[in-house]
C-alpha cells in the first residue's frame, strides 16, 4: 500500500498522555468487577482439588442451608450449555463448557458454583461443599517427549547432510518453564439477564468474538448477548478468549433472575485460565569457519491439555529471521493433566525467540566472532523460508545503532574480565522479530453539533493506549484538535472491532478509521456548502477543508471560517458521520510477494556480585524497527512493560506443579516471583521511524510483543558473559551460578 499523504500532521508520532489518564488516577475508570447493579448476588466456584479422575459424589445439602445463599449450582441443575462450533473460527481455550461431565481433567477444575447475597458467605457455603473423587495419578511431569508425530513447520535444503557436513557446529536443547499470567485485575464476569438478553461486563480482549462465544455457549443469537469492556487493568493474553467462569456467571444469571458478580481469586488465575506452555527446543546450528550458517534446524515440544490442543508456535520468527540455504523447524507436544494453555504476550516467538538466540550466542562464541557481527554477516536479503523480498526491515541498522549506543565496542569478550567495583559485569545482545498483520475491523466517525468529534468501534482498551491512538488517528484525518475526540469503544454494540492481541489492534483500525473520516469529512464539507445564511453557502465541497476544527475555503486563513459545529448547527443537523473498515492483510493484492514484520534488537549489562550471590539487570538498551510509531510516549511505555516482563521471564518466573496432586504450588504472588520496581534497570528505547506503507497508510505496525520477543537470550547471554555459566533452562537460578569460578 502506498502512502496517499507524505504530509503526515504532527499529531501521528508525538509523545501524547494517555486520554484515558485522568479517569484511571482518579478512580473514575470502571473496570469490570467495579460493577454494581441493583439486586446484584456474588459467585464463588467450587474447585476440583485433584488433576485427574472422577467426581463420584457432591454433597451440596449443608451449603444450601447456609445464610445468604441463593443456589448452589452443578451439573444437574445449571441448565443447557453448548460447545462452541470449531467451523465459526470463534475462538476458546477450553471447548468443553463447565459442569458438563463428572470427568476431572486439571486441578482446580470447577466442579460447582455458590451464589449467595455476599462474597463472604459465598465463600463460606463454597467451602462446605464436600467432593469425593477417584482420583488416578496425574502427569504433570515438565521433561517432555513427543506423545504425536511431530510437525513439520518450515524446510528448505537438505539440514541433516548440511550439519554432518559443517566445519562448526552447536546441538543444544533449551527450556523454558510454565509461566502464568499475573496481571494486577482479577479475571472477573458481571452478568445480567432480562428473561430474553445477556449483558455481560467482562474482563476480554477481544469482546466480538467474546460476545459470539458466549451466543453460542449459552444458545441465543448473537444480538442477544452483549459485552462491554471499559477498560481492563491488564491481560497479556490471558484474557483473549473466554473462560469457564464468565459462561457459568451467565448461566447463574439465567437461573435465578439476578445480576451474578464472579470474581477469580489469585489461586484460581494460576488453575483456570491458562497460562504459556513449557517448551523444549533441540538447536541445530552449523557454519563455515568465517562464520556463515550453513544449516539451522529447530525441533521443539510443547505441552499440551488432554482434551485441547492449540498451538505454541516457537518456530514462526526461525525461517525468515537468518540466512541459510538448509533450514528445518518441527513442532510436537506432550499431553499433561493440567488446565489449557493459552497466549502469553508474544505467543510462539518469543520462547521460540530465547532458543534461537540463545544458539546463535553460543555458535558466535563458538566461531570466536563477535555476538553482533556473526548476526550481521547472516543478515538475509529476502525472506528465504517464502522467497519473497521484506516491506521493510532495518534489523541490521538496530544492530549498529543499539551497538553504537550500548557501547559495545568497548566489551571485553573475555569471561569475567569487566567489572565496576565488586561487580562483575556482563553484556549480552538478542535480535528480536515479531508478525506484522491486519485483521477485519470497522469503525465510524461521527462530528457533533457540540462539538465533539467521536470515533467508535467494537475494540478495546487493555491498557496499551488504545483510547488515545484512536483519538489521534481521528483528529489527523479530520483536522479536530485532538482535546475535541471522544473515543467510544469497549461495547460490542458498537462497529465489529479487531481483538487486542497479537500486536494487530493499532494497524487493523488504521484504514477503518481513515475511511470513515474521510467519509464524514465529506458530509460535513457537503452540509457547509448547502447551509442557507453561511458564510460558505454556495462554495464548493471541493474549495473545502477542515483546520483546527475550522471549515474554510483551502489557501485562505482558518481563521476566516466557521467552526464545525456551528457548520452542523446552521444546517440544522445534530450530527454528520462516516463509516469504514478494513480486511484481513492476507487478503491484500500481492500479500503473497511480500514479507511484513518488525524487527528490533536489545542490548542488555548484568552485575554479578559472587561475595553474596546477587543478580540484576543493570541496563538496557534496546532499538526497535516498528514502522511508524503512532504515539511515542505510550509506544516507549509498551516498549519498557515488555522488558520488564522479559526480566521475569529470565530471572524469576516458572510455575511448578505437585507431581501427587496435580495442583499449582506457588499459586500466589509471594511464592510466584515477579519483576517489580526495584528491579528496574536504566532502559533506554528507541524507535527507528520507518514506516511500512505495506499494512496501512500510515506505515504503522505492532510493538506489544516485540519488546519481550528475544530479552531472555540477552540476559543469559550477558549471564555467560560475566560468569562462564551458560544457562540453557530458564529462569536463571542463582545456585547454578554458584558454580562459576569467577571471583570478584
Amino acid at each position: 500500500m502506498k502512502n496517499p499523504d507524505k504530509n503526515i500532521s504532527a499529531v501521528i508520532g508525538g509523545a501524547y498522555s494517555r486520554v484515558d489518564g485522568p479517569l484511571k488516577v482518579s478512580g473514575a475508570a470502571h473496570y469490570s468487577s467495579d460493577r454494581r447493579l441493583p439486586g446484584m448476588l456474588t459467585a464463588v466456584p467450587v474447585s476440583a482439588t485433584i488433576a485427574k479422575g472422577t467426581l463420584i459424589r457432591l454433597d451440596t445439602q449443608a451449603a444450601e442451608h447456609m445464610p445468604g445463599v441463593r443456589a448452589v449450582i452443578t451439573r444437574r441443575n445449571i441448565g443447557p450449555l453448548y460447545r462452541v462450533n470449531k467451523a465459526s473460527k470463534v475462538k476458546i481455550d477450553e471447548s468443553r463448557p463447565p459442569l458438563e461431565d463428572d470427568v476431572i481433567r486439571y486441578y482446580g477444575q470447577y466442579v460447582a458454583l455458590v451464589v449467595a447475597d455476599t462474597f463472604e458467605q459465598a465463600s463460606a457455603a463454597a467451602a462446605a461443599v464436600h467432593a469425593e473423587y477417584r482420583s488416578e495419578r496425574p502427569n504433570v511431569s515438565m521433561k517432555l517427549s513427543p506423545q504425536e508425530k511431530p510437525e513439520e513447520d518450515s524446510k528448505r535444503g537438505d539440514v541433516d547432510a548440511a550439519f554432518a557436513a559443517g566445519p562448526v557446529t552447536l546441538d543444544a536443547t533449551y527450556t523454558t518453564p510454565i509461566e502464568t499470567h499475573n496481571p494486577i485485575e482479577l479475571h472477573a464476569s458481571v452478568a445480567a439477564y432480562d428473561g430474553s438478553a445477556f449483558t455481560l461486563y467482562e474482563c476480554t480482549q477481544a469482546i466480538v468474538n467474546h460476545r459470539s462465544a458466549m451466543a453460542q455457549m449459552l444458545g441465543v443469537p448473537d444480538e442477544r448477548v452483549r459485552i462491554i469492556t471499559e477498560y481492563l487493568g491488564g491481560g497479556f493474553g490471558g484474557k483473549l478468549w473466554p473462560w469457564t467462569h464468565s459462561v457459568l456467571a451467565a448461566a447463574a444469571a439465567r437461573q435465578l433472575k439476578r445480576p451474578i458478580k464472579l470474581v477469580v481469586s489469585r489461586k484460581m488465575m494460576f488453575e483456570t485460565v491458562g497460562h504459556r506452555p513449557n517448551t523444549q527446543q533441540r538447536m541445530r546450528l552449523s557454519a563455515t569457519r568465517e562464520g556463515r550458517l550453513t544449516s539451522l534446524q529447530q525441533d521443539y515440544i510443547t505441552h499440551a491439555p488432554v482434551q485441547d490442543k492449540r498451538k505454541e508456535n516457537c518456530g514462526e520468527a526461525t525461517p525468515y529471521l537468518y540466512s541459510t540455504p538448509n533450514l528445518r523447524v518441527t513442532s510436537a507436544y506432550a499431553r499433561r493433566d493440567i488446565a489449557p494453555d493459552t497466549s502469553m504476550r508474544g505467543p510462539g516467538a518469543v520462547p521460540g525467540l530465547f532458543a534461537v538466540e540463545s544458539a546463535m550466542d553460543e555458535m558466535a562464541l563458538a566461531l570466536g566472532m563477535d555476538p553482533v557481527a556473526f548476526r550481521l554477516l547472516n543478515e538475509p536479503k529476502i525472506d528465504e523460508s517464502l522467497g519473497v523480498p521484506f516491506s521493510s526491515r532495518h534489523l541490521a541498522e538496530c544492530l549498529r545503532a543499539g551497538a553504537d549506543k550500548f557501547g559495545w565496542a568497548r566489551r571485553d569478550p573475555r569471561v569475567g574480565a569487566m567489572r565496576d567495583g565488586e561487580e562483575v559485569l556482563g553484556w549480552g545482545v538478542a535480535s528480536c522479530s515479531w508478525m506484522a498483520k491486519r485483521i477485519p475491523a470497522q469503525a465510524n466517525v461521527q462530528f457533533n453539533a457540540d462539538g465533539t468529534l467521536r470515533v467508535s468501534s467494537a475494540t478495546q482498551d487493555i491498557g496499551t493506549g488504545t483510547y488515545t491512538v484512536l483519538a489521534q488517528m481521528a483528529a489527523r484525518d479530520t483536522g479536530v484538535p485532538l482535546d475535541r475526540v471522544v473515543v467510544d469503544i469497549g461495547d460490542s454494540q458498537l462497529p465489529s472491532g479487531p481483538m487486542s492481541g497479537g500486536s494487530m489492534a493499532t494497524s487493523s483500525l488504521v484504514p477503518a478509521v481513515s475511511q470513515a473520516a474521510k467519509q464524514a469529512l465529506a458530509r460535513l464539507l457537503e452540509a457547509a456548502s448547502q447551509a442557507e445564511r453561511s458564510s460558505l453557502s454556495g462554495a464548493s465541497v471541493q474549495d473545502l477543508t477542515v483546520t483546527a476544527g475550522r471549515v474554510h475555503r483551502k489557501g485562505s486563513d482558518p481563521a476566516s471560517g466557521l467552526p464545525f459545529e456551528k457548520v452542523l448547527q446552521t444546517a440544522r443537523l445534530s450530527h454528520v458521520g462516516g463509516s469504514g473498515k478494513s480486511g484481513d492483510s492476507s487478503s491484500d493484492p500481492g500479500a503473497d510477494k511480500v514479507s511484513i514484520h518488525s524487527y528490533g534488537a536489545h542490548f542488555v549489562e548484568i552485575g554479578w556480585q559472587p561475595a553474596i550471590a546477587r543478580l540484576r539487570v543493570r541496563r538496557v538498551v534496546t532499538f526497535i524497527d516498528g514502522g511508524k510509531v503512532i504515539n511515542t510516549k505510550t509506544g516507549r511505555n509498551q516498549i519498557e512493560g515488555a522488558i520488564m516482563m522479559g526480566i521475569g521471564m529470565a530471572m524469576f518466573e516458572k510455575t511448578s506443579y505437585d507431581a501427587r496432586t496435580g495442583a499449582p504450588i506457588n499459586s500466589n504472588l509471594a511464592d510466584y516471583i515477579v519483576a517489580v520496581n526495584a528491579d528496574t534497570p536504566d532502559i533506554d528505547v528507541t524507535f527507528l521511524d520507518y514506516p511500512d506503507y505495506a499494512l496501512n497508510e500510515l506505515g504503522a505496525r505492532g510493538i506489544g510483543e516485540i519488546g519481550l520477543a528475544g530479552f531472555a537470550a540477552a540476559v543469559t547471554a550477558a549471564v555467560h558473559h560475566a560468569t562462564g555459566i551458560r544457562v540453557r533452562d530458564l529462569p536463571v537460578h542463582i545456585e547454578d551460578l554458584l558454580a562459576s569460578t569467577v571471583r570478584a
